[in-house]
């Protein structure tokens, strides 16, 4: 015989020799054949096996090109070898302490640097090999009586809170940009001079002018910090309120007494109970269970199969064994008692939870578009103080010297810089986006931070999660099928009910007797399918089912067959099998009562997976002969068809069988047990299939199909099966065909021809539609092979592990999309904190929570409300800022210009600047605030955040060039008609005027000159006031015309703009006829016409605005429509 390894075996060997090398251990599937330990190269080869025949329903072939290495399937072990090994090492630190002993987080640095950077951590425990009476001594506790409290309180001050870590926040570098960033940097600079203004250099006549604009721009400056601060604090906040709704007890054992205990405060060496419905509240050991403990280990894995809780080690990787209960898990069925190993950020929790909080947080896309603003702002401002300062020096100090000395220079340059920088504009986009948050906090949605928002409407690409996000994490079923006939279980409810057939009956009754779950006593009063069941999630689904035909009918047929023998599930045999006694055999047992002859009949029930009893039955109830039919082959290429259609459906199958058995052993024996065990899998009647999913939310496919109509592709990434997730992805509308999708031999096959065709355009033969990928391929594939997934509109990501979701972000993210990511589970949250915008659901785990900027408090379709609400936070800034910028930017710096090189007295003073800046526009913009959309937002694609800029050149224009420079020639024009009529000063005499508007200026004293330009610049700012109501009137629509769309009328109606508006107004008559301002600040009261003089320079600034619109509406193709905001 040829000795020679097979192709199998040196793959096998070459994949240890790789996992030798890197360092990673090789996480292996959670589905094995038995609960005990086997050498780790056999697991490694079946499993492979097992795989490759899974997978060649979708591929027939597999190509040994690329790698000759088999991919195994790599979870918690490999996510976090990779993790820590991105850590950096301190070769000089050595664990030398026993693996079993407790962590000690404080005892000394060099320990916890050593517990953070070890990359083998996980690989070298003990816990889970030693025996429990070993592991219970070296961890100084008794299994029966637990820790002391005395010794339970060292503990946790020694080692620290059982507590997730958490990114630390630098306040006092928060600190100072509240303080001094963005627009506060120039404006401390205006501060500053305004003091030195003030004195020395005001000396010996300092004026209380200066004093007063230097304290009113530092009001500006920490009015601008407090709502930063705020805008923190209420993400700080919202932080907390999620947290806050997380289970915070355990049961523990202190002193041989059960209580319960915080959760923060467990230790290691604490002995804990758990039972069915608890989440586990740190890493333990397992040392007693029920013998039908599950855990969902969902969150950790993204797969939604449970796993069995043993007592005994089943692998000699900690990660993979069944002896350890993982922090985050949900116990599914059964109780266990367990000590713990693990706590805190020592947890493969805790862990996974360091990854996430390492990912450094990017700027979202509206802080970046505001820090891009402030930039062009403050260049500009910079630039033209610099501009004034050397006109001054190199013109104005020669030729008008007696104009403008260096207090009045310093005032100039900063009245520019208080004129250009649009000091509400701020305060403005922190408000907005409060009011976008409160506005998502009613739809459910919780923004944990303000900026990112506005993210949600720039995303083009959604990576959701399946498990818990897209499906309901509640297994039901969906078919009742026999060998001649399938149909829906309402189809099936309705049968039952109008013909009442006795194969479905059948059906029932061995869903409803062979079952360990039963309804929570609370919630018998909901409808079937609401209510809570005790038990794993297969029994649950079977158990609704039965109720939701006939209320009540569980309990009927179960004390109709009283349960007298069960062999549980386990992963070993695959099935479970139980005993009753039927009706027959109570009668026969009243018989035996008198006469013992005849030995009772015992009908059997037994469920579980197909292929395991399907060779074990001899005949089928038939459901269109309405009886028991011999199973032949026929009847088997029948049921073999039946159930390829229920797999592609993405349904797990459970095969429920019958049969009757009379025991010739005495109930209660262990020979009886050993004889039913043996003689129970023969002679089998097979009554019926289930199928059973995890069904997709009611919402799910309208959320999918709104995010495509609105231009977003909607991508799966799953831990579940390609096969299941490709089913699902049908079932919502991921998948919108209903041909087989393209594959990783799709992609490998097209890389090769692209290599092998001198053609350049490669993508013109083969169509893009949809893309199943599966994780573990994912490390053959190239960077031009993501260049071609990332061009296909519809994908599925199945058995990806937490490292693969990150790097399916960073890949797309590096493509310039603009990337959400949603999902529950702590394997989500490293891709969560990756994305531009993490989406959690409030059910999931507190990593997630924590890592997500979004937190879905609903259902899931609050998502596209979310998605439209980002999109008119943009909207509405823009307006927001559009508006901000005539009065408060443009139309500020004209007066000083004017001032400077045309001599014209100084038409605005900085004060009235500030205050149209801070005040009066700041309340008329909030208005803005509330506006509704012109159009549905969900109509027109994502905004392209690398071209479509918050500012822009076309608000610029609209801006500064068309309403700015209306606004501008308006007020000075309202500025020269004040000189003219009451103080006789004609517009060509105060033009280049310089030194000469002083004492004796058209027979007038310099008392009476300066009043007369106290007077114009209240004039001008009164001007201004009225202006931009007739701006604002135009701002809030863009193309529709204020016919359409007015304020009064339901459909648009904003009372926050007549409200804003009459505040605004208070204000500028407070601020001008105020006794106490006009001495200080030099304003003085305007005469009475000039309060209705701008009206219908408003109405015509609004009119001018609607010719605008119309020009635009009837030639959208035009040169005005192409430069319109």
């Amino acid at each position: 015989m040829d000795n020679k390894p097979s192709d199998a075996e040196k793959d096998q060997e070459l994949a240890d020799i790789e996992a030798n090398r890197t360092g990673r251990i090789t996480f292996l599937p959670d589905e094995r054949e038995h609960a005990t330990r086997r050498p780790r190269t056999q697991d490694r080869g079946s499993r492979s096996r097992r795989r490759s025949l899974s997978r060649s329903s979708i591929n027939s072939t597999r190509s040994r090109s690329v790698s000759e290495v088999p991919i195994e399937f790599r979870r918690l072990s490999y996510q976090l070898s990779e993790s820590q090994r991105a850590r950096p090492v301190d070769d000089d630190d050595d664990d030398d302490e026993p693996q079993f002993e407790p962590v000690n987080r404080s005892s000394s640095k060099k320990d916890t640097k050593v517990d953070d950077s070890n990359a083998e951590a996980f690989e070298n425990l003990e816990f889970h090999s030693l025996p429990p009476e070993l592991l219970c001594k070296q961890l100084g506790v008794s299994d029966a009586d637990g820790l002391s409290p005395s010794e339970a309180a060292e503990r946790l001050a020694r080692d620290g809170p059982n507590a997730l870590p958490h990114r630390r926040e630098n306040y006092l570098l928060k600190l100072l940009t509240y303080v001094f960033g963005g627009f506060c940097s120039v404006l401390w600079i205006g501060v500053i001079i305004f003091f030195i203004c003030w004195r020395p250099l005001g000396d010996p006549d300092p004026q209380p002018y200066n004093l007063g604009l230097g304290i009113l721009v530092l009001i500006v400056i920490f009015l601008q910090a407090s709502f930063s601060a705020f805008q923190d604090w209420s993400t700080a906040r919202t932080m907390k309120a999620i947290l806050d709704l997380l289970p915070a007890e355990a049961l523990a054992i202190r002193s041989g007494q059960s209580v319960r205990v915080p959760s923060s405060s467990l230790v290691v060496g604490d002995i804990i109970k758990i039972s069915i419905g608890n989440k586990v509240p740190a890493d333990m050991r397992l040392l007693t269970t029920s013998g039908d403990v599950r855990f969902d280990r969902s969150m950790l894995t993204g797969e939604s199969e449970e796993v069995e809780g043993v007592t005994n080690m089943t692998d000699e990787n900690f990660l993979e064994t069944r002896n350890i209960a993982m922090m985050g898990t949900l116990v599914t069925n059964g109780s266990a008692t367990g000590v713990v190993v693990l706590t805190g950020k020592d947890s493969v929790m805790g862990h996974i939870a360091l990854t996430t909080t390492s990912v450094k947080s990017q700027p979202t896309l509206i802080q970046l578009e505001i820090s891009r603003f402030v930039k062009i702002i403050v260049c500009l401002t910079v630039f033209l103080a610099a501009l004034l300062l050397f006109t001054w020096v190199g013109w104005l100090r020669k030729d008008h010297a007696a104009f403008m000395d260096v207090v009045a220079m310093l005032d100039d340059v900063m009245g520019c810089v208080v004129a250009f920088i649009p000091e509400g504009m701020p305060v403005g986009v922190a408000l907005t986006l409060m009011m976008i948050a409160r506005r998502m906090k009613d739809n459910n949605i919780l923004p944990k931070g303000l900026s990112t928002v506005e993210t949600l409407g720039c995303v083009n690409v959604i990576c959701s999660d399946k498990t818990g996000t897209l499906t309901e994490n509640r297994m039901t079923v969906v078919t009742a099928a026999f060998v001649d006939e399938r149909m829906s279980a309402d189809d099936a409810a309705t049968a039952y009910r109008t013909s009442n057939t006795e194969p479905i009956r059948e059906l029932l009754k061995a869903a409803a007797i062979c079952n360990d779950g039963i309804f929570e006593a609370s919630t018998l009063n909901m409808p079937a399918m609401d209510r809570l069941v005790q038990g794993n999630a297969t029994d649950g689904a079977s158990l609704k089912f039965v109720e939701s035909v006939e209320d009540g009918s569980c309990q009927k047929l179960r004390d109709a067959n009283p349960r007298v023998f069960a062999v549980p599930f386990n992963s070993s045999n695959k099935w479970m099998l139980t005993l009753h006694k039927s009706e027959s055999t109570k009668e026969k047992d009243h018989e035996n009562q008198i006469e013992q002859i005849d030995r009772p009949n015992f009908l059997l029930i037994i469920k579980g997976a197909s292929d395991i009893l399907l060779p074990h039955c001899t005949h089928y109830w038939s459901y269109k002969q309405n009886s028991i039919q011999t199973l032949d082959d026929d009847a088997k290429f029948q049921l073999a068809t039946l159930q390829e259609k229920m797999s592609r459906n993405a349904e797990r199958v459970i095969m429920l069988c019958q049969r009757t058995i009379t025991p010739s052993e005495t109930l209660g024996s262990n020979a009886f047990s050993d004889e039913i065990r043996e003689e129970g899998l023969s002679d089998l009647t097979l009554i019926g299939l289930l199928g059973i999913v995890d069904p997709p939310r009611k919402e799910t496919a309208s959320t999918v199909a709104s995010c495509r109509r609105a231009g977003i592709r909607f991508l799966m990434v799953t831990g579940d099966l390609g096969l299941t997730g490709a089913a699902i992805a049908r079932d919502v509308g991921i998948f919108s065909g209903s041909a087989d999708p393209d594959t990783i031999h799709t992609i490998i096959s097209r890389r090769d021809y692209s290599q092998d065709s001198s053609s350049t355009d490669v993508n013109s033969d083969w169509s893009q539609t949809s893309l199943l990928l599966e994780g573990p391929s994912l490390s053959q594939l190239t960077d031009a092979d993501w260049d071609v997934i990332c061009g296909y509109q519809e994908i599925v990501f199945g058995r990806t592990m937490p490292e693969q979701k990150l790097r399916i972000v960073n890949e797309f993210r590096s493509r310039n999309y603009v990337v959400a990511v949603t999902g529950d589970g702590v394997n989500d949250a490293p891709a969560m904190r990756a994305a531009d915008v993490g989406i959690a659901v409030v059910s999931g785990s507190d990593v997630a929570l924590e890592a997500a900027d979004l937190v879905l408090m609903d259902k899931f379709d609050s998502i596209v409300e979310a998605i439209r609400l980002g999109r008119l936070v943009f909207q509405n800034l823009q307006k927001v800022i559009s508006y901000l910028l005539p009065a408060g930017s443009w139309s500020e710096i004209w007066p000083v210009l004017m001032n400077v090189y045309f001599g014209v007295p100084l038409p605005l003073s900085s004060f009235l600047m500030i205050i149209i800046c801070v005040f009066t526009d700041l309340f008329l913009s909030l208005s803005l605030i509330m506006e509704q959309e012109e159009f549905d937002l969900l109509d027109l694609p994502p905004r392209n955040h690398r071209k479509d800029h918050l500012i822009n050149l076309k608000v610029y224009i609209q801006s500064y060039l068309f309403i700015g420079v209306m606004e501008t020639i308006c007020a000075h024009a309202m500025f020269f008609l004040y000189f003219y009529k009451h103080a006789g000063i004609p517009f060509h005499a105060l033009v280049f005027a310089f030194e000469s508007y002083s004492d004796g200026f058209y027979g007038y004293t310099a008392d009476e000159l300066t009043y007369f330009n106290t007077v114009g610049q209240s004039v001008y700012f009164i001007t201004l006031l009225f202006l931009q109501w007739g701006n604002i009137l135009s701002v809030r629509n863009k193309r529709l015309s204020i016919l359409q769309a007015d304020p009064i009328r339901k459909e648009r109606r904003n009372p926050w703009l007549l409200a804003s508006a009459v505040i605004s107004l208070a204000i500028a008559v407070f601020v001008t006829e105020e006794p106490g301002l006009q001495r200080i600040f030099e304003t003085a009261s305007a005469p009475i016409e000039f309060w209705f003089y701008p009206i219908p320079l408003a109405v015509g600034i609004l009119m001018m605005d609607e010719i605008r619109k119309l020009v635009v509406r009837v030639w959208p193709g035009g040169w005005i429509a192409k430069i319109a905001w």
